[in-house]
């Protein structure tokens, strides 16, 4: 087995585990261990350190990895290295004097209705901080193939951790203040065994002076910022406003509602490993008719699986809101609207892998800055006027539009969409099957998920493998059976 097959492996698992965990943690821990407004607490210092995270790595970690190969040369490639560690500076440190000057004003803004929020304002900082860096050492051994333990250190290691210490309040062996620091310690400590497994892998002789196409570098790392703002502000920006404008408890009962919903994008994680560098050697090599294929091929199996867990969501989310908490149930429509639009989200296929390989990269960067306006502009409107359940439209009506443009965007340059008959077909199944969330065993709400799940899957696959909607899943039942 080669090593980008047995890394990639490797990676599939510890990225399933920490999801196993951070579900565990997300759904009935934090929710059982902590009061809701504790809990929003901690979703809304994260979700604003994952904000800002991208402003303050500068797009290194994307840098790095684009331009490491391009130089030969060792003197050049360590110049080039020690602008990686530096650059962030300029923009860490200008960003610390900024919040000392306008502490007051910064605190205003983001927690003009929490009296808790201001005590840990400095904590998004910090954590952000440490983020950028992570990023960068992992990007670091990711150039020399060693992605292996980086993974399971972005994915595993600070959900185990985050475990630990929510067992640690349950217990009374620390305090909630003390399990918040906690969490920022996690990430320091993340960051340092990542700079001293980066270092061990290479270690390069600093020299700082300018390296080769040190422009270039520039130019690209600041066009990576706003790329990766956008998608940043896209994700999580709703929570950081919602921590603004409501009580802390809201963002807990949103965040747990956004995990539920956000599910159904597993598949396209694990997918788009294998498809988007297939996606990029079509289209350096211009084979159009098999993209073409490709991309229905990819968008038909996702809407397939994503579909399946979306009914399966559908189904049985009272239920599973039962075992959580009740109280939580307060961001049910949040996990009926999110669980649509990302349904529509896996229904694109490779179309970001095609966008991001293309030559017309900088559209994406045009549609996300228009985008990220508009949902900053929808949370301001609807979340005063409709709590938790307005970030929710606001983030759907943001979503949805983007893939509609990022769809047309594909069809315009390239003459393909993603659809088909069979896409219309198994839309039609899921609709059918949806209205089981209507339908309760009244058993308990555990013995009810489990035959309700059972029931679904197998009428769900059997009516996909009798008409032959897809031949992959068809001959994947064949092999099983």
């Amino acid at each position: 087995m080669g090593i980008i097959a047995r890394q990639s492996i490797q990676n599939t698992l510890s990225t399933y585990a920490g999801f196993v965990v951070g579900a565990v943690n997300t759904l009935f821990l934090y929710t059982h261990f902590l009061t809701p407004e504790y809990y929003g607490l901690v979703g809304f210092l994260l979700s604003a350190s994952v904000v800002l995270m991208p402003l303050m790595a500068f797009g290194i970690h994307n840098t790095l990895i684009k331009f490491y190969h391009s130089y030969e040369d060792e003197t050049q490639r360590n110049r080039f290295l020690t602008w990686v560690l530096l650059l962030p500076l300029f923009v860490i440190i200008p960003l610390g004097f900024v919040g000392c000057w306008f502490q007051e004003a910064i605190i205003g803004f983001l927690s003009n209705e929490n009296y808790l929020a201001p005590r840990y304002i400095w904590y998004i900082y910090l954590v952000a901080g440490f983020m950028a860096y992570f990023e960068i050492f992992y990007s670091w051994v990711r150039v020399h193939m060693r992605s292996v333990f980086g993974n399971f250190m972005k994915e595993v290691f600070y959900r185990i951790a985050i475990t630990i210490f929510l067992f640690g309040v349950y217990f009374e062996i620390m305090s909630v203040e003390t399990f918040i620091l906690s969490i920022v310690v996690v990430y320091a400590l993340r960051m340092f065994i990542m700079l001293v497994y980066a270092l061990k892998v290479y270690t390069p002789k600093f020299s700082f002076g300018f390296p080769n196409s040190y422009k270039k570098i520039l130019q690209y790392s600041s066009l990576i910022v706003i790329a990766g703002s956008i998608s940043i502000i896209l994700l999580d920006i709703d929570k950081v406003m919602i921590g603004k404008y409501l009580a802390l408890e809201n963002v807990a009962f949103y965040n747990v509602a956004i995990f539920i919903a956000t599910v159904i994008v597993v598949p396209t994680r694990s997918m788009s490993q294998i498809t988007a560098p297939i996606t990029a050697r079509l289209i350096n090599e211009k084979q159009w008719t098999e993209l073409e294929f490709l991309y229905k091929k990819t968008s038909l199996t996702l809407l397939i699986i994503s579909g399946w867990i979306f009914l399966l969501i559908i189904s049985n989310i009272n239920q599973l809101y039962l075992l959580i908490d009740p109280v939580y149930s307060a961001g049910l429509f949040v996990v009926l609207l999110i669980s649509l639009v990302k349904l529509f989200e896996n229904m694109l296929g490779n179309n970001a892998a095609i966008i991001t390989n293309s030559e017309y990269y900088i559209w994406l960067v045009i549609l996300g800055v228009f985008l990220a306006v508009l949902t900053i502009g929808l949370n301001i409107w609807l979340i005063p006027k409709y709590g938790i359940n307005g970030a929710a439209i606001a983030t759907f009506c943001s979503l949805f539009l983007y893939n509609v443009l990022k769809i047309i965007l594909v069809y315009k340059k390239h003459r393909i969409q993603p659809f088909g008959i069979a896409s219309l077909k198994v839309l039609l199944l899921i609709g059918v099957l949806a209205t089981s969330y209507w339908f309760d065993f009244g058993f308990h709400p555990m013995l009810n998920i489990l035959l309700k799940t059972i029931i679904l899957t197998l009428t769900y696959f059997t009516v996909i493998h009798v008409t032959r909607l897809s031949e992959d899943i068809s001959g994947l039942f064949n092999k099983r059976v």
